[in-house]
């Protein structure tokens, strides 16, 4: 079936349920990646696995799923919105540019639209989530309501917003490197001929997307964890405030490679969850296809 013939719920549903089953899959990944990414300077961690296993014996394996109820709230909006508005720019700018099928070049377009969507949704769940998992904070905050309370109450409630430039120019090339590259990816695959062999191109596709998009995207994900857990002083600019300035300072004081913090543990978790994502998310289509037309 066209995607022009999926209704907008659907892609929706889909996008929601892939969202929360690539999350609960994945997240001690994600935790890992933003301690590595909050170490200014030289590291205390000797790579992914030696954070993951000192985060385990110096404040128990719990630890690795702390902060973990903004993402899983998140997640269901996220996704959905993600593969809903992807969906719902693509038949937009197919009729635009008077395509009947998405090129590549369509593909970014439309993926970058998605990721300015997407960001909106985000930001709030994404501080909580740094906040809650940088360690320097931990105990500040009693819990993701905790979080929440006390950030309104001590910094105001447009300080849930702190970060939206950087965590937009993430989620824009993140999409835009995803959804470009996973058309091409299927389009070079052998063609499937069964129920598992689809499955199977999907989660190659997502995977290779996934890891494309985390490539582009990481340093926009260092600059946003700095700057959501940079200290609010009055009348003080913080050191970290916008995207690229931000990018220049980190990459002046701590060398290029700083910008790439966390890459490990992140193109883990969404390498394979990109795969996960598109699997997911096809197969409920793939329901509502079956048992709804």
């Amino acid at each position: 079936m066209p995607s022009d013939d999926i209704p907008f719920p659907v892609t929706f549903t889909a996008g929601a349920v892939a969202g929360i089953s690539e999350v609960l899959s994945l997240y001690p990944l994600d935790v890992v990646k933003t301690r590595m990414q909050l170490t200014v300077g030289k590291s205390e961690y000797n790579g992914t696995f030696d954070c993951l296993k000192k985060i385990v014996q110096k404040e128990g394996a719990s630890r690795l799923y702390r902060g973990i109820l903004p993402p899983v709230m998140m997640e269901a909006p996220k996704r959905a919105l993600k593969f809903a508005s992807n969906d719902a720019y693509g038949k937009f700018w197919r009729n635009f540019f008077g395509r009947k099928e998405n090129t590549p070049a369509l593909s970014v377009l439309t993926g970058s639209c998605a990721g300015f969507t997407e960001s909106f949704v985000v930001v709030p769940f994404e501080l909580m989530k740094i906040r809650l998992q940088d360690v320097n904070n931990a105990s500040k905050y009693n819990g993701t309501f905790d979080c929440l309370s006390k950030v309104v109450k001590h910094e105001g409630i447009l300080a849930l917003y702190n970060g939206f430039e950087a965590t937009m120019w993430r989620h824009i090339v993140w999409n835009a490197g995803y959804f470009g590259l996973i058309q091409k990816v299927r389009g070079s695959l052998q063609p499937a001929t069964n129920k598992t062999g689809e499955m199977c191109n999907n989660l190659i596709a997502g995977t290779i997307g996934g890891v494309f998009g985390t490539f582009l995207s990481t340093p926009f994900d260092v600059v946003k964890s700095r700057v959501q857990t940079a200290p609010r002083i009055a009348g003080q600019v913080p050191k970290y405030n916008w995207a690229f300035p931000a990018l220049f300072t980190i990459t002046r004081e701590e060398g290029f490679t700083a910008i790439y913090k966390g890459f490990i543990p992140k193109v883990l978790r969404l390498g394979p969850g990109g795969g996960i994502l598109l699997v997911v998310f096809n197969s409920v289509v793939g329901v509502y296809q079956k048992y709804m037309v």
